[in-house]
């Protein structure tokens, strides 16, 4: 009996001492992990809480300096390349095509250059076309004219509207007009040349509430100023000095506008109705030159000649290419 008390005493003492050591291995790796973390040899953990704290948070991405050079090639790739024109004077052929012109009276028209008529040949066979086709005689004939707006260096002829007299207006009703003045005198003057409307700044609000339309609007220059909440409603009808429309002679403009014919460039392009295909050789002749001879004036002839390609085609029929050295004047013909 005593010997079993002793070893029990020799065990519990055993499990005693075992029990700091363990408590004392389950501590050292937590302080192992503090001492290495903490232990720096200028700055402290508690510094550098500090020193994050002290910064600025950043909520954004930083700007990538890729960006500017993206820009700057895609302005280089936006630089148009000069197309270069091919001289097939000396050339047995055109450049691209088959040959001048076909043997056969079946071909593929891609494959050879597109015939150049004069004028009044495709005339006449515009109104052929008309026959075959069984269209109405008084339907509209256009032209087409491709424009060089080319000056010296980098300059251009900016692109206009005009409006002229035909030798032979193809419309039978007058263009309804009118003219913003202050003065009682030019109202009743210009009533008394063929305005449907005159009056003052009065007319602006009518206007803006559609219950005066017109064709063309006339201005004084005096009050061309109070006309300007007018402007994104009458658009290109807005007076302007260069189209002729601001000016003092009220008479003059009411005759020019009141049976004229307006144009315009858009695009290098001019395209405009000249006649109708019920009227006489003749007259259609007389229309497309006074066109082509007012376009032609507004480039220097210096510079060359401003129309490049001139195509005559009624409503139902194909587009013709004309001659169009006939129709320009001595001095682009020499140009």
């Amino acid at each position: 009996m005593v010997e079993k008390e002793g070893n029990l005493s020799v065990t519990q003492k055993s499990v005693n001492m075992a029990a700091p050591s363990r408590s004392v291995l389950r501590v050292l790796p937590r302080c192992q992990s503090l001492f290495f973390t903490c232990r720096a040899p200028s700055v402290s953990c508690s510094s550098l809480t500090a020193h994050r704290q002290q910064q600025p948070v950043r909520y954004y991405a930083a700007a990538s300096a890729k960006q500017k050079e993206k820009k700057d090639e895609t302005v280089q790739e936006k630089v148009v390349k000069e197309k270069k024109k091919v001289d097939d004077k000396n050339r047995h052929k055109p450049y691209g095509l088959t040959a001048w012109a076909p043997v056969d009276d079946v071909y593929m028209v891609r494959y050879y250059p597109k015939p150049v008529y004069e004028t009044s040949v495709a005339i006449e066979m515009l109104k052929n076309f008309q026959k075959l086709d069984f269209r109405p005689e008084n339907q509209p004939v256009y032209i087409n004219l491709r424009l060089d707006m080319k000056l010296e260096k980098k300059k251009k002829v900016d692109p206009f509207v005009s409006t002229i007299h035909l030798p032979h207006p193809f419309k039978s009703d007058i263009n309804k007009i009118v003219v913003f003045t202050e003065n009682p005198d030019q109202v009743r003057i210009a009533m008394e040349n063929g305005a449907a409307v005159a009056g003052g700044a009065e007319l602006v609000e009518k206007i803006l509430a559609d219950e005066i339309t017109a064709d063309f609007y006339l201005a004084e220059p005096d009050i061309v100023q109070k006309l300007l909440p007018l402007k994104n409603k009458l658009r290109k009808k807005f007076p302007k000095s260069k189209r002729g429309s601001v000016g003092m002679n009220i008479p003059k403009m009411l005759a020019l506008f009141k049976s004229g014919h307006e144009y315009m460039v858009e695009d290098s392009y001019v395209n405009s109705q000249v006649a109708t295909l019920d009227m006489p050789k003749e007259y259609i002749l007389e229309n497309i030159h006074a066109i082509v001879k007012d376009v032609a004036s507004h480039k220097p002839a210096e510079f060359g000649p401003l129309i490049e390609r001139a195509i005559v085609c009624s409503r139902s029929s194909e587009g013709l290419h004309i001659k169009i050295e006939e129709l320009l004047p001595q001095q682009e013909k020499k140009a």
